[in-house]
């Protein structure tokens, strides 16, 4: 008997791990369109009017939104603390990678730039829990808001962190990760495995999306009834607008300007090779093959995109921006904030900044919004419910900002190398139908 009673504690453990096991299986965007649709049953069939009984049981549902939400402003703080940190500490530039981390770092501002024009022009306001019940005042003027940020970027580190005070967690992560290049090697291997601990803690908060989803949509959709949906819709049509423009007018705009030739046969063929693969894997890291693959097909250098590559996938981030700018215009707008010229320049930067972070992370660039938003005061609760509204439309955002990022990986790749053989006084032709740069003798 007591032989059998230990077999069945062992296998206890074991069949709770295959559950998850089988759980974690399916895709992320299954399980939360599944969350989705429940939860808009659910609230459908739960109205305001219902017993109290059916009341009990929407407040529960209403409550797994609340957790997830929870979760996240938890550990956003010390996942972007230790990201940046280990980051800093492990990168690694080559003298020949100049042009191109030129080439990414522009992209990635015009791409911000393009956001803040695209939310002044078509300005939108988000369905919030939190939203009434949190008192936001706009800045006086560009004074305060470099005065805030002054005094957020000289806050206690510890202090920085309790609070959510994602410009002074930044700043000490800069500051300890450029101290810690000189680290020793093991040291450097602690701070990583920090990092990817955390990571892996993030992506245990990730996986319960699809109950956070539901109930996020249960609360909205009773609230507001299916009205909602526009909203999320027209959201989505921002965003991926913005990305469009940056994929075919202001990033074939920079292949020109460098190359002084037609960049669209360049474009086209690296949004078919790379940014369709992209948009379904979801991944850069995952792309990162097909894109070195495509590197050799276009003839280039491979001591160049073998270095290049990688860090795009890191650094290169432009549909992250998008996505952190736009989300950020959008919670300034749902407080009732004012956003100056002058101001919005300054987000631009910082999405920017925060958009290099955003590779690794589980959830992307949508868990960086807090840090874009802390530059105009905005409360972490109203972040972290734009964040949880970024999870509902991410089936779409995700795979298009990962289409964009992965796809001009090799677009400036590319661009830069012929650049650099110009400068080398060599002659090149973008051809049309290998889409290579060859040379011509």
């Amino acid at each position: 008997m007591d032989t059998e009673n230990k077999t069945t504690q062992t296998n206890q453990p074991e069949k709770k791990r295959n559950l998850w096991q089988k759980y974690t299986d399916i895709s992320l965007i299954k399980r939360i369109i599944v969350g989705l649709i429940i939860g808009v049953i659910l609230a459908l069939l739960i109205p305001t009017d219902a017993p109290e009984w059916a009341l009990g049981i929407g407040e529960i549902i209403s409550l797994l939104g609340n957790l997830f939400v929870a979760a996240l402003r938890a550990v956003a703080p010390i996942l972007v603390f230790f990201l940046v940190i280990s980051a800093l500490t492990t990168a690694k530039t080559a003298g020949s990678m100049k042009t191109v981390i030129v080439l990414y770092i522009i992209s990635t501002l015009v791409a911000a730039f393009v956001a803040v024009i695209g939310s002044f022009i078509f300005p939108m306001e988000l369905t919030l829990n939190v939203a009434e019940q949190v008192e936001q005042t706009s800045p006086s003027g560009i004074g305060e808001v470099l005065s805030t940020i002054l005094m957020n970027i000289c806050a206690n580190p510890v202090d920085a962190l309790a609070n959510a005070n994602f410009i002074g967690i930044l700043t000490w992560a800069i500051v300890l990760g450029i101290a810690l290049r000189a680290a020793s090697p093991n040291v450097k291997e602690v701070f990583q495995a920090i990092s990817d601990a955390v990571s892996i803690a993030v992506r245990w908060v990730i996986n319960l999306a699809p109950f956070g989803i539901m109930g996020l949509v249960y609360t909205s959709v009773s609230t507001s009834g299916l009205d909602i949906f526009v909203e999320y819709g027209q959201l989505i049509l921002l965003l991926v607008g913005c990305m469009l423009f940056i994929a075919f007018v202001t990033n074939p705009i920079i292949v020109a300007i460098c190359t002084k030739h037609n960049p669209y046969p360049l474009v086209l063929r690296c949004l078919k090779d790379s940014g369709i693969t992209a948009f379904f894997t979801r991944s850069s890291a995952a792309n990162i093959p097909i894109n070195m693959e495509l590197c050799r097909k276009l003839g280039l250098n491979k001591d160049n995109y073998s270095v290049s590559i990688p860090l795009g996938a890191t650094i290169n981030m432009a549909g992250a921006a998008v996505t952190i700018t736009v989300m950020t215009m959008a919670a300034a707008h749902t407080v009732g904030l004012s956003v100056d010229p002058i101001t919005a320049g300054i987000l631009c930067v910082l999405a920017a900044v925060s958009a290099c972070g955003a590779s690794g992370v589980a959830g992307g660039s949508l868990l960086l919004i807090p840090l874009a938003c802390s530059l105009f005061g905005i409360d972490t609760t109203v972040a972290m419910e734009v964040v949880a509204i970024g999870f509902i439309i991410g089936v779409v955002q995700d795979s298009c900002e990962t289409a964009l990022n992965s796809s001009s990986d090799v677009l400036f790749t590319a661009t830069a190398e012929y650049r650099q053989l110009q400068k080398e006084g060599k002659e090149f032709h973008l051809g049309k139908d290998a889409f290579s740069l060859s040379e011509l003798d």
